[in-house]
């Protein structure tokens, strides 16, 4: 009989991401209700003494596949690895993070195991002994509630920041798996990374953003300075990275990055629906608009009316003075 939450542990140069951390604390309330017990499975090189932090975090057990060949993530390579081990413990259910990463690897894996995955979720809960997801249709208008009854393993990606990721130290036994990686087809010949001391985009608890009101890529710097006072990540719309001001990596919506933090500030965003379909799901939604018509509104928790050029800077020195 199928048995085991599992969660893949994303790592990325030796640190575990934070969205590995909520899914074991929501998994460890899933494991306990089913009668089941609560595992990680940690991929790559090097990877075996980031095993106790997962134990950190209510893991039972850690599932550790080390080896050169997983150094760097590869679809060919962790799908095989991942595939492979839900095949010799079948488990009842493998949760991702709804990452670059967690989102191409689900859907290879599912393919594999030829099992039901669903995408994107934004809940989890148990109903009549078996783990029911929500998740968003036509961009975030609608939230559906969906089961795989049949399926085994049950799979599915959760955003980040979706669930709290709350410390319950366990001594979680390490299981260390000889596992084939197999053909890799993928060739990694240069890593390019961008070094910021903000938070990742995903993963952060705030995040301010700028649209088309930016007017110009020199604008951004006050959103940096109001980020940088909270913390916070810097975000964009698709018309101020379409228009160049912005690499795509700071993009939030349909064509970019889904987020859920516990802050968004949306400074001169109209509130298109696929900018919409990226962040509605964010705990608390700030707008800042000169068109007191503009759409943004209608999701908004707060908004101001008004010049975000001036609104901007009296907002970032009140927070100082609230922070200090």
């Amino acid at each position: 009989m199928a048995k085991g939450i599992w969660v893949f542990a994303e790592q990325l140069g030796g640190q575990i991401k934070k969205v590995s951390f909520e899914l074991l604390s929501e998994g460890r309330k899933a494991a306990d209700q089913l009668g089941e017990e609560l595992c990680a499975v940690l991929v790559g090189k090097d990877v075996t003494g980031l095993a106790e932090s997962l134990g950190e975090y209510s893991a039972d057990k850690v599932y550790v596949v080390d080896s050169d060949a997983l150094e760097n993530y590869t679809t060919d390579g962790y799908t095989n690895v991942v595939a492979d081990l839900i095949k010799q413990y079948e488990p009842s259910a493998f949760l991702l993070g709804c990452t670059v990463t967690g989102r191409d690897l689900a859907a290879q894996v599912a393919q594999r195991l030829q099992t039901g995955l669903m995408t994107d979720c934004t809940a989890m809960e148990i109903a009549d002994g078996q783990l029911v997801f929500t998740r968003p249709l036509y961009a975030g208008k609608v939230f559906v509630k969906a089961a795989c009854p049949e399926a085994r393993p049950v799979m599915a990606t959760i955003r980040p920041n979706t669930f709290a990721a709350v410390a319950n130290p366990k001594s979680a036994e390490v299981v260390k798996v000889d596992a084939n990686a197999g053909d890799i087809r993928q060739v990694i010949k240069d890593i390019v990374r961008q070094v910021s001391e903000r938070p990742e985009l995903t993963e952060a608890d705030i995040i301010v953003s700028g649209g088309r009101g930016m007017k110009g890529p020199e604008n951004f710097g006050i959103l940096e300075e109001l980020a940088d006072v909270l913390g916070a990540a810097v975000g964009a719309s698709r018309a101020a990275v379409d228009a160049g001001w912005v690499s795509h990596s700071f993009q939030v919506g349909q064509t970019g990055k889904t987020v859920s933090p516990v802050l968004y500030i949306a400074c001169g965003i109209s509130g298109a629906i696929q900018h919409l379909a990226g962040m509605s799901s964010a705990k608390c939604i700030v707008a800042i608009n000169k068109d007191e018509e503009a759409n943004i509104f209608k999701v908004a928790d707060y908004g101001i009316v008004g010049d975000l050029f001036e609104v901007v800077p009296i907002l970032k020195e009140e927070l100082k003075k609230v922070l200090a």
